[in-house]
């Protein structure tokens, strides 16, 4: 009996090190799609306020109907409140690399309904490019990501 169980003595290590790297990688992607999904829920949350912000400002009362070129300033608001949370152009993004730029406001003509949108390239947590260690070159690494609301003026 003593004999068998020294030749079993390093077994556990060497399955140790035979699994790890598929339990590292196993936990690497759950905390990347975790990390995927807060991002884009962040977004659609802030694209639906932003909506739901330019359907109750954006009317123009005398006339009735959405009046682009008045409510310029709304349009610009409701890009910040997507960007940084507020409708002030300042603080922090709520996602890396979120510029108002990647946000656009639309009125369809003859409508009083209001769509934003928003394209955002996600980055994943290991960074914009993967070196390519055996296949050739790097490999740059980006997933877009896009939020659209649609709403009804007030």
């Amino acid at each position: 009996f003593a004999h068998m169980s020294a030749r079993q003595r390093g077994v556990a290590i060497i399955e140790f090190t035979m699994v790890l790297p598929i339990l590292l990688v196993l936990m690497l992607a759950v905390a990347e799609i975790g990390r995927a999904f807060l991002q884009f829920n962040t977004l659609t949350r802030a694209v639906r306020d932003s909506a739901r912000y330019v359907s109750a400002n954006a009317l123009n009362g005398a006339s009735q109907t959405i009046d682009v070129s008045t409510t310029a300033a709304v349009f610009s608001e409701a890009q910040h409140l997507v960007v940084y949370g507020h409708v002030a152009n300042s603080g922090s993004a709520l996602l890396p690399g979120l510029v108002p730029g990647d946000v656009s406001i639309s009125n369809p003509a003859g409508t009083n309904d209001i769509t934003v949108t928003v394209t955002y390239n996600y980055q994943p947590m290991l960074g914009p490019i993967i070196p390519g260690l055996f296949y050739g070159s790097d490999q740059a690494v980006s997933y877009p990501f896009q939020a659209q609301v649609t709403m009804k003026v007030l």
